[in-house]
């Protein structure tokens, strides 16, 4: 077969079918909604057995326009009488048989999880784009929607850090979580972070037997995680050199090391050295700070530490 390109006088008169114009536009365009996560949920829970489909609204998948219409769109939803609770999900549906989208209810299996969205490709079948979530529960006279819209973004998608898990990322598709300042990508296996400064943070804690004096304070660039340890007076009972002691700090879960415990060097009174341990977050002491090897510790004896850093996905 020769070469072709479409819209173009040398083809068909530079007319084009259904199936051409998907091809062409559906990268034009994100799949989703206009609009950002501030906006009002597309979808709430209606009366009774029943979802609302929030006026106005302008969605987009594989390049073909959908608009919600001028009032509220209410979409009913099956009773389940099951005994066992069962998840729907609203979605976005392109029907190539009509090449019409719209807003429908896609029943799931009592008991068996969320329904897969089916995003067939080709020139039949039918494209799904997820817009929420809803939850009926045996013998249920109403629903509860946890909403999932994806946005269309501006070629970078804005969300959230706690929408649904997105079903089906795609490789290379970047998001901006407009909560945490994070910039994210999806590389095949998971998303990872790409760029996120949040600011200095303290992360003292106060524990038994220890007093704070200089402030513990962490700091996150990058995937690398700089922790400056403070400095702290033992206040309470004298530390024999066998027992372990968690020192008054508690690194915030985002920042824990996923699967390795992290070690440091500190100093005390007496020109003696210790080591410290940060257990990784899969340990039942994950957070905790824990002085684990050091000399005999006299009530007002300190301890000084230096800068630690290890790397993390957060």
């Amino acid at each position: 077969m020769a070469q072709e390109s479409w819209p173009s006088p040398d083809h068909n008169n530079r007319a084009i079918t259904d199936a051409e114009y998907e091809q062409l536009a559906a990268r034009f365009s994100d799949n989703g909604i206009d609009g950002t996560p501030d906006d009002a949920p597309v979808v709430t829970a209606g009366l009774g057995l029943a979802v609302n489909v929030r006026a106005n609204v302008l969605g987009s998948v594989r390049g073909h326009a959908w608009r919600s219409g001028s009032s509220t769109v209410i979409l009913p939803v099956a009773p389940n009488t099951s005994g066992l609770t069962r998840i729907d999900r609203v979605v976005l549906r392109l029907d190539r048989s009509t090449w019409s989208v719209r807003a429908v209810v896609k029943e799931g299996s009592p008991g068996g999880g969320v329904p897969t969205l089916t995003q067939q490709s080709g020139t039949t079948g039918v494209y799904e784009v997820l817009l929420a979530n809803v939850t009926v529960l045996n013998g249920a006279a109403s629903v509860s929607v946890t909403r999932g819209e994806r946005y269309i973004g501006t070629r970078v998608r804005t969300t959230t850090s706690t929408p649904l898990i997105d079903p089906n990322p795609v490789v290379g598709e970047m998001r901006w979580e407009t909560d945490t300042k994070r910039l994210r990508l999806y590389d095949g296996d998971e998303v990872r972070t790409l760029h996120h400064r949040p600011d200095q943070m303290v992360v003292d804690f106060p524990f038994l037997g220890w007093s704070n004096e200089t402030a513990s304070v962490l700091e996150a660039r990058g995937g690398v995680v700089c922790l400056r340890l403070g400095s702290f007076q033992r206040t309470y009972r004298a530390l024999d050199h066998d027992m372990n002691s968690r020192l008054p700090v508690m690194i915030p879960a985002a920042y824990r090391h996923p699967n390795r415990d992290i070690f440091g060097i500190v100093y005390i009174t007496g020109a003696h050295i210790g080591r410290i341990t940060i257990p990784s977050r899969n340990d039942l002491k994950s957070g905790q700070v824990w002085l684990t090897q050091h000399p005999d510790i006299a009530i007002g004896d300190r301890v000084l530490s230096s800068s630690i850093s290890w790397v993390v996905d957060y």
